[in-house]
């Protein structure tokens, strides 16, 4: 598939305020407990305002993906039947409960756990409806499973529980250190289920062939031109037009800015209790995020491409 940026910015933004959100809601559960000191107000609003941008920012960059943007609305349309509809439905609604909750803590009111209740809700479906869109694609197998949500949980919760514990550095080093360790069992475990999906995409073959695409039973079939004689929506759309170098190169790219230079820093935070190296890390997580969704995306053989495979 041809990887578009709007897409990639829209589902890392996204996950990263929706991790950053859950990450709030935990730190306000573990307070109500005892299990944390008090946190000042204040973090639950700044957080909720970072969440509210990074989901803002996610929604401005899918309009972006749009020929006609003035009919978006008209996406909600097919929830019956469409996860799109559904994810566009799902995210105001979630939106809105970050706003809520953001204002419930500066005012103080007691019913701000059960907005982030339901906020956390939310922020599960929203996971949930933004994997479906690629999971319900059969004919795509290296998308069709379910370590595809997974995945979508586990980076997202990695990149907002990191940012969580950036916030935090304002206001109790023994929080931010709390999240820090948090963010790494997330990142590490991340890693391990991204890694079962790269070993399972791997070993994929396609279940259709030349012979099949074309309905002709020959041994030896080879496209000289697509009958056109220039590019079409097909060759633009379904196809990344880079080389299996270049591929390679983004998906070891990723492995390194996701997962190994996150957790080196988080362990040299611990180790040495200096917490600018989070800013750092969550930097270059979320750069190593937008290499890793860009692969999702390329990696994916749409199997239209069996039969266009030149231009002229």
């Amino acid at each position: 598939m041809n990887p578009a940026w709007s897409v990639i910015f829209l589902t890392t933004l996204i996950g990263a305020g929706q991790g950053l959100f859950m990450a709030l809601f935990g730190v306000d559960i573990a307070v109500r407990l005892g299990a944390l000191a008090v946190v000042p107000a204040q973090y639950f609003v700044t957080g909720s305002a970072v969440s509210f941008a990074l989901l803002i920012g996610g929604l401005a960059a899918s309009f972006l993906h749009l020929g006609h943007p003035e009919r978006a609305w008209r996406a909600m349309a097919m929830w019956r039947t469409s996860w799109l509809s559904r994810e566009v439905i799902v995210l105001p609604a979630f939106m809105a409960a970050v706003a809520a909750y953001g204002y419930a803590q500066a005012t103080n009111l007691s019913c701000a756990v059960w907005i982030g209740a339901a906020g956390v809700l939310l922020c599960l479906a929203l996971f949930l409806c933004t994997a479906m869109i690629y999971i319900c694609l059969k004919f795509l197998q290296e998308w069709h499973t379910p370590l595809t949500f997974v995945n979508f949980l586990l980076l997202g919760t990695a990149s907002g529980v990191l940012l969580a514990a950036v916030l935090a550095t304002a206001v109790s080093s023994a929080l931010a250190v709390a999240l820090a360790v948090i963010a790494g069992f997330a990142t590490a475990l991340a890693a391990l289920t991204r890694g079962l999906s790269l070993l399972r995409n791997a070993q994929l073959r396609p279940k259709s062939t030349l012979q099949s695409a074309v309905g002709i039973a020959h041994p030896k079939i080879a496209q000289k031109a697509q009958g056109a004689m220039g590019g079409s929506f097909n060759t633009r759309e379904f196809f990344h037009g880079r080389t299996v170098a270049v591929v390679c190169a983004v998906k070891w790219i990723f492995l390194l800015g996701v997962f190994a230079v996150p957790l080196v820093l988080i362990g040299v935070t611990l180790a040495s209790g200096a917490l600018q190296w989070l800013a750092i890390a969550f930097g270059v997580q979320y750069a190593g995020l937008l290499a890793e969704r860009w692969f999702f995306f390329a990696q994916a053989r749409h199997p239209q491409n069996l039969y266009y495979q030149a231009i002229s």
